[in-house]
């Protein structure tokens, strides 16, 4: 965007840069639908449904949230009636964000009461591979079950 802007400042347009950036800015609303599809494939609705998002840092193994899309995902899913819970190792807690909870215990007995799981941001830390053993349907925005494959596995 910075550079959308100085383009425009010399008087030239940039519009491959802002398609992008719209682009980017309406996936959070599609990774949400693919929740819903996914659930609903399961005979559930988000309304009420615990919705875990794995990796709330806008990218891998760092510890900032702002302009994360985590963010925008999880208000998308709580709106819808979710139960939200997140994880992420590098984060200690969210702002703003108090009727998400965060998952303290990375193991399947807690994985495994999740009926869906978002991976938005992989961490290097993270064995995303419970999350297929535990059960819930998993949407992975980033391919990191790569090489891994499930009727429960949907890749963005």
């Amino acid at each position: 965007f910075y550079f959308s802007w100085k383009a425009k400042q010399v008087g030239m347009e940039a519009r491959f840069i802002e398609l992008a950036g719209q682009i980017n800015g309406s996936m959070p609303r599609h990774v949400v639908e693919l929740v819903a599809d996914a659930l609903n494939e399961q005979s559930r609705s988000v309304k009420g449904s615990r919705i875990l998002v794995v990796g709330v840092a806008y990218k891998p193994d760092i510890d900032d949230v702002r302009e994360s899309p985590a963010l925008d995902i999880m208000k998308l899913l709580n709106m819808r009636g979710g139960d939200i819970w997140w994880c992420d190792p590098h984060v200690d807690s969210l702002h703003d964000m108090d009727e998400m909870r965060k998952l303290d215990d990375w193991d399947t007995e807690s994985l495994g009461r999740f009926d869906a799981a978002v991976i938005v941001t992989p961490h290097d830390s993270v064995t995303h591979e419970m999350l297929l053993e535990s059960g819930p349907v998993i949407i992975d925005t980033w391919n990191a079950l790569k090489g891994h494959s499930s009727e429960k596995l949907i890749r963005l």
